[in-house]
């Protein structure tokens, strides 16, 4: 691992290069405490029980919490106590919940994180083989600009069979980005240089007979956390907008390696927290005047800008749902790959035991395709584990053990106050009745299975005290007050709040994770895939604190906004659940609908 470091401003303070190295990776905003309003979350999973809400008066009060500054090295203001107050007895009443769980003393904790439990064995062939599509009709086009929503695999083979050239689709690309992007506020900085000239490389390559694979001169846009040499990395963030970090991340390199071109750093909420960032709030391209939900997030620039066909594809994190929430709510397919699947050296460090690196783009090939070029150990994440990736879409369906979250798809514990709400849960139940047949007709045989009964929500500080401790710095300098989300479930209370989350509780909710982590196993054991929704589903919580990988693929609409399915597999069988989400593809038409981007 490199000891050199970015350039930066003495106000970005810290060692950059040591701290962006040693803290790889980020992912959307989990939040302190288990009652986090929706609108504050990156997803909307349903919540697992709650503890018993503290009584009034509150146990902690404002003077204990202000002698126990004193002690943790913190001084808040008045009004930063008055904020943080509610949250830290919030999370007095998960720890308690915790505390009261039989966790065996020879449970370890995980805090050097890796997915597998001992004995665990990759189902898939031990050896690699090389990354094919499958059948797809060519691609008829009368100019370049027709070729915006392609998908990954229909672009390749019109570069491959050099019907169009890497600089024509940089070039029109470019193009869009700078025509629609300013309306999206998804864009934080435009490569065009860079792309152009290594779009010119991908053309000179083909000439010269050198095709690199399926990924060869199209187009990509990165989430702004992956570091680029030359080039901002802002993290979303105001603290860090003019951050240079002298190195690229494995990520970039990777894709660089595979003659991808890289077009544009997007957006991401910031320090990945929703779609928020300190150029706005990123849009939905299915609805670009509205300015509170948006894209979602946090991968929101990198969900937008695929969906608006900017990109050729995307690359995102997640963290608590930093790739399903943005890729569900603008209509595009996302993947979120086992824990440790794909390296994030000189990725934005959130949570270093949650944080995943995955694709957002147009098709499930697109994101086998992309998962293909990334995947594997690079000898910089020592988290990254060693287990191939073979992609075979042409897999018997029959022979694939599928479940299916039947209470999900049945709407249970959604409770419509309204007559509107009554009709849209009447929608929403139609439409996955609608997707469930056509995954039944497709040749998928499902059977309803239940998740593991956990208390999920308590062990989710986790997230929170390794965001506060990644950020404590910034914390203490008082730079996170520059942040422009200061809400009460905004990154700066949070950071403040979870200050008060003490080491010992952090380590019992770890060794409670590993027993999760054997509930899933179990669960998994029986089954190579199950099907959700997306993301309003339980197990997006559950599956990445366990590592399980997850791919969502757009299934309807609803009040003209894009809804999405998800398809859930085992460890380091990204392969499973992406065939059975190629299934559904084949079968439907939603991947095939893109929005109106005629505005400029």
């Amino acid at each position: 691992m490199k000891k050199s470091g970015p350039k930066s401003q003495k106000r970005s303070g810290i060692g950059r290069r040591s701290f962006v190295k040693l803290l790889p990776a980020a992912g959307a905003a989990g939040l302190v405490v288990s009652s986090s309003p929706l609108k504050a979350l990156a997803q909307t999973p349903t919540p697992s029980p709650t503890p018993r809400p503290s009584p009034t008066p509150l146990r902690i009060t404002k003077e204990m919490m202000h002698n126990a500054e004193k002690v943790i090295g913190i001084e808040l203001t008045d009004k930063q106590e008055e904020m943080a107050l509610p949250g830290v007895n919030r999370s007095l009443d998960s720890f308690e919940v915790v505390r009261k769980m039989d966790v065996p003393l020879d449970t370890e904790p995980a805090v050097v994180f890796h997915p597998e439990l001992p004995g665990f064995h990759v189902k898939r062939a031990a050896a690699k083989t090389k990354f094919k599509f499958g059948r797809h009709e060519p691609l008829q086009f009368k100019s370049v600009d027709d070729l915006a929503f392609a998908t990954v695999p229909q672009l390749a083979e019109l570069i491959r069979t050099r019907k169009v050239s890497s600089v024509e689709l940089t070039r029109m690309y470019v193009g869009r980005l700078k025509r629609y992007g300013p309306k999206l506020l998804c864009v934080v900085t435009l490569t065009e240089d860079l792309a152009m000239k290594q779009a010119q490389d991908a053309d000179n390559d083909l000439k010269r007979g050198r095709y690199r694979g399926p990924l060869h001169g199209i187009p990509w846009g990165a989430k702004d956390l992956f570091a680029t040499k030359g080039i901002k990395t802002t993290w979303g963030a105001e603290p860090y907008r003019d951050q240079m970090i002298d190195y690229d991340s494995t990520v970039v390199e990777r894709l660089r390696q595979a003659g991808a071109v890289l077009v544009a750093k997007l957006s991401m909420g910031a320090l990945a927290q929703g779609p928020k960032w300190f150029g706005g709030v990123t849009r939905n391209p299915w609805a670009p005047n509205e300015d509170q939900t948006g894209s979602s997030g946090s991968s929101a620039g990198t969900a937008s800008a695929t969906s608006a066909g900017l990109v050729g594809f995307s690359i995102g994190t997640e963290t608590l749902g930093s790739i399903v929430s943005p890729s569900s709510t603008c209509g595009v397919t996302g993947l979120r790959p086992t824990y440790g699947r794909i390296s994030r050296y000189g990725a934005m460090g959130l949570s270093w035991t949650m944080d995943k690196v995955g694709p957002i783009c147009r098709g499930v090939e697109d994101c086998a395709a992309a998962l293909d070029a990334l995947y594997g150990p690079d000898k910089r994440d020592l988290t990254v584990g060693d287990a191939p990736f073979n992609w075979t879409p042409d897999v018997p369906l029959s022979s694939l053990r599928v479940g299916y979250l039947k209470t999900e798809f049945d709407g249970a514990g959604i409770q419509p106050q309204n007559d509107q709400q009554r009709q849209q849960l009447e929608q929403r139940n139609a439409m996955y009745k609608e997707a469930l047949s056509a995954l039944e007709n497709a040749g998928v045989k499902m059977t309803a299975i239940e998740l593991p009964k956990f208390p999920t929500q308590n062990i989710r500080y986790i997230l929170s005290a390794e965001a506060a401790t990644a950020f404590d710095d910034i914390t203490r300098d008082g730079r996170v007050n520059e942040l422009s989300g200061q809400a009460p479930f905004d990154w700066p209370n949070t950071f403040r709040t979870s200050r008060f989350i003490p080491a010992v509780e952090y380590l019992r909710a770890q060794r409670a994770r590993v027993l999760l982590m054997r509930e899933m196993d179990q669960l998994m054991s029986q089954w190579d895939v199950f099907v959700s929704p997306a993301p309003g589903s339980a197990s997006l919580t559950i599956t990445n604190l366990t590592g399980q990988p997850a791919v969502c693929v757009p299934c309807g609409f609803i009040n003209n906004l894009p809804r999405a399915i998800m398809f859930t597999g085992g460890l380091y069988d990204e392969a499973s659940p992406l065939r059975v989400a190629l299934a559904f593809e084949q079968a439907t038409k939603w991947h095939t609908m893109h929005p109106k981007v005629d505005w400029a």
